[in-house]
């Protein structure tokens, strides 16, 4: 397969040396283009990528540390590798290119071996570089959706690390009823190919939706939206992205397991709560994995848990309500439940609601401080 020609940007503003510069680009089967001064470097470089930049400090209009300062500054061009190039005696600006993030530099009048082991040096760093930025593009696209990957990339570190930070976002819970017995009747292979199916189709309405995955946990899944990339309507898309996973995903799941003869289906609980998150990469420099850590996460997990014992599908705390743009009238009100391991009630809405019962879970009577603070009515009744 023919490899692309790598391509060198000659940013010089005497004719000569610019000329000189490009006819030994050119003899060592490198694709130049040029530049008469900074300012056009900049622009050109805006509009084509450049492996490599071959730049004079001394320029009219913008000089080569005026450039740098710009290939530095924006994130398309700061890991593209500069050359400087310099006459001996001006040693001192060398230094100064280098401390700016200038790769190497030649002395002027350039020599051709010299210039070939340069550039070539500059080329496998980059080519190095541009494969770890596929192999990062490719492990956060497993967890982002792909249209803010690079965003993603943009705000983590050479080893994929994303620092801690705060976020305002909603974070789901689903969690698969019934699965777990389910699986112990039934052979490895059967049960392993039935979750990739589920978790599969889930994920794909949540990253279809801007939600980030952030983990599985067995049959169960745990997704944030508004996190670790901030996201104005994140309470809406978490919720939209919830009704279509407890309906038609998961009727169509269903359909499948019973045109395969695995059985009559599932159904499925989801919690969703709203608040401040703490996220970011965690982990050792073996493995690392996405969290957003915090109270709001605690809230979100024990709402998916109550779906157990409060007939609805789907439940989401008053925080989340109070954050949606969207009018959803079939929401309602269930009251203020206490949530294990938190000091006041949390104010609690239900959605898709179901029977009391159903056919996975064992006839235990709901906790009776659930049942006691359970007085449904509907969002227009309480406007």
């Amino acid at each position: 397969m023919k490899m692309d020609r790598p391509r060198i940007l000659v940013v010089d503003d005497d004719p000569v040396n610019r000329m000189f510069l490009t006819k030994l680009v050119e003899k060592e089967g490198y694709l130049p283009s040029t530049a008469a001064n900074g300012r056009i470097a900049c622009e050109m470089l805006e509009e084509h990528d450049v492996d490599v930049i071959l730049l004079d400090i001394e320029m009219p209009e913008m000089d080569g540390f005026g450039v740098l300062e710009h290939v530095q500054q924006n994130t398309r061009t700061r890991h593209i590798p500069v050359i400087m190039i310099s006459a001996i005696e001006d040693i001192d600006s060398v230094v100064k290119a280098i401390n700016m993030g200038a790769t190497d530099y030649i002395p002027k009048p350039a020599n051709k071996v010299l210039l070939r082991a340069r550039v070539d040096a500059c080329l496998n760093w980059k080519r190095i570089h541009d494969l770890e930025q596929d192999r990062m593009r490719d492990t956060f696209a497993r967890f982002v959706p792909a249209s803010i990957v690079d965003e993603v990339l943009l705000q983590a570190d050479e080893n994929l690390n994303l620092g801690g930070e705060r976020r305002v976002a909603t974070i789901l819970f689903a969690d698969l009823r019934g699965f777990t017995s389910w699986a112990e009747e039934n052979p490895p292979d059967i049960v392993i190919r039935t979750l990739n199916r589920y978790l599969g189709s889930m994920s794909d309405v949540i990253l279809d939706h801007g939600g980030t995955l952030v983990s599985y946990l067995g049959d169960g899944i745990m997704a944030a939206f508004g996190a670790p990339i901030e996201q104005e309507y994140h309470a809406d898309l978490a919720l939209a992205a919830a009704r279509m996973m407890a309906t038609e995903v998961l009727s169509d799941f269903n359909s499948w397991m019973l045109a395969e003869e695995l059985g009559r289906g599932f159904k499925v609980g989801i919690g969703l709560n709203s608040g401040q998150v703490m996220s970011g990469t965690v982990g050792s420099e073996r493995r690392l994995e996405y969290a957003a850590v915090g109270d709001t996460t605690n809230t979100a997990a024990r709402l998916e848990q109550l779906t157990k014992e409060i007939p609805y599908a789907l439940l989401l705390s008053n925080e989340t309500y109070t954050m949606l743009t969207t009018d959803f009238q079939d929401l309602d009100f269930i009251g203020e439940v206490p949530l294990r391991g938190k000091r006041s009630s949390v104010g609690v809405w239900g959605g898709l609601p179901s029977a009391p019962h159903d056919a996975h879970h064992h006839d235990e009577p709901i906790d009776s401080r659930v049942q006691a603070s359970v007085h449904p009515f509907s969002r227009a009744a309480r406007s």
